[in-house]
């Protein structure tokens, strides 16, 4: 099973057929990739997958072996949010576009990572932008609780 930072993006699309889900699951199964997070949504009559994967290269290899696809691996940036904090995705979009940066694609991983595919222009900034985010996190975790 691989890190948030060493998996990468697996995008898929798949035709809205039942059992086009199974296939693409069963195929990576087979090919012992692991499914790290993501999601499907329907997109003008298909569907687009996209799943955080641990061997990007290995995935896309076994869905041309099956004749699913087309799919494409790609890089990812991810972060955390104080998921019990209100705002915090509005505030961290807000950081993301005041840095130029366009989310294509944002979901979470199975260990709540928030995992973000922006274009490849955009990943030097999206990961300045997540570096500040993740330091002032931590620093507003360290500090003690103000009373009064």
């Amino acid at each position: 099973m691989g890190t948030p930072e060493t998996c990468t993006d697996l995008e898929v699309l798949l035709p809205a057929t039942p059992g086009a889900l199974a296939d693409l699951g069963e195929t990576l199964g087979r090919a012992g990739v692991s499914l790290e997070g993501g999601g499907v949504t329907s997109l003008r009559g298909g569907r687009v997958a996209h799943f955080l994967v641990d061997d990007g290269p290995r995935a896309v290899a076994a869905m041309a072996a099956a004749g699913l696809g087309p799919a494409v691996a790609r890089d990812v940036v991810t972060t955390r949010l104080a998921q019990d904090r209100p705002g915090q995705m509005g505030a961290f979009a807000r950081r993301l576009a005041e840095a130029g940066v366009v989310v294509r694609t944002l979901y979470s991983d199975h260990d709540g990572n928030l995992v973000l595919l922006v274009p490849d222009d955009d990943v030097p900034a999206c990961r300045d932008v997540v570096r500040a985010w993740d330091a002032d996190r931590e620093a507003a975790r360290r500090r003690p609780e103000q009373v009064g």
